[in-house]
């Protein structure tokens, strides 16, 4: 039986750890080419962030120890030239690209009317900015080859308010706007595109935000408690399976859609 991505590119932004990292050696697994993107360097906000170029070439020898090729370039989602340039190197070396996991994104607390200009616009330009951003670079290589799918990572957020993160839960919805929108421009070209909602899910981004705020990730869990089923958060592992399912041709005429991944919270 093949492998279910054999020959096919995946270009994942924030791939150096959590869920993009979970996703690289996932597809890799399955036979993708895979391009990661991540920062490489930590930022002034949120303090917390700590993904480096060590941690881009040690998932480059993870993959390739996998008998995958991965190409990795360390730069920032706000930036064009360097989105530019990791989607062009990208296609020198793959010949294509036909998955976008935009899944590049940060997150903090506080409240609305406390927030700084800076801390407001650089989880807009991250999470939002930075998603249309590298879309913008992607999809003409994707209508050239009449096919493609988009896949935006935002949250529960993107469907509800949440307290003291205003700008989190702002970007998250911005998404959705982006995603139908472009659902519409590009279905006569057969791309797909999608936003993909989780509850929490246990990466180190929940030690950083449990930083921030002088606790641990277990009271970080407790406080925004509310999932249906008795878990505090999902797995990496339930990102991975959501994305290969809508990334494959099982998912072939879902598109403009909202995917929840939430554990039953938007339930009760």
């Amino acid at each position: 039986m093949g492998k279910e991505f054999e020959g096919k590119t995946i270009f994942i932004t924030g791939a150096a750890k959590g869920q993009g990292r979970a996703v690289s050696l996932a597809f890799a697994k399955e036979g993708a080419n895979i391009i990661a993107f991540d920062l490489g360097e930590k930022i002034a906000y949120p303090a917390y962030n700590r993904s480096s170029n060590e941690d881009l070439e040690k998932l480059k020898d993870e993959v390739e120890a996998l008998g995958g090729k991965i190409v990795i370039y360390a730069g920032d989602v706000r930036k064009a030239p360097d989105v530019k340039e990791a989607v062009e190197r990208g296609i020198r070396e793959f010949g294509s690209i036909d998955i976008l996991f935009s899944n590049a994104g940060i997150a903090a607390y506080g409240n609305s009317y406390e927030l700084e200009e800076e801390q407001w616009d650089a989880v807009i330009d991250i999470n939002l900015k930075g998603g249309w951003l590298v879309s913008k670079y992607v999809i003409p290589h994707m209508i050239e080859q009449k096919s493609g799918v988009i896949l935006y990572n935002s949250s529960i957020a993107g469907l509800r308010g949440l307290n003291r993160m205003s700008h989190y839960a702002a970007s998250k919805h911005g998404l959705i706007g982006l995603a139908k929108s472009q659902a519409i421009e590009l279905a006569p070209y057969g791309i797909r595109v999608i936003t993909i909602h989780p509850t929490g899910v246990n990466t180190p981004m929940n030690d950083g935000l449990a930083e921030m705020e002088g606790t641990t990730a277990e009271e970080i869990a407790e406080r925004s408690a509310g999932n249906l089923l008795p878990v505090p958060w999902v797995e990496t592992e339930d990102v991975v399976e959501a994305v290969k399912y809508l990334a494959s041709d099982k998912a072939r005429y879902i598109t403009g859609s909202q995917f929840v991944l939430d554990a039953g919270l938007l339930t009760r």
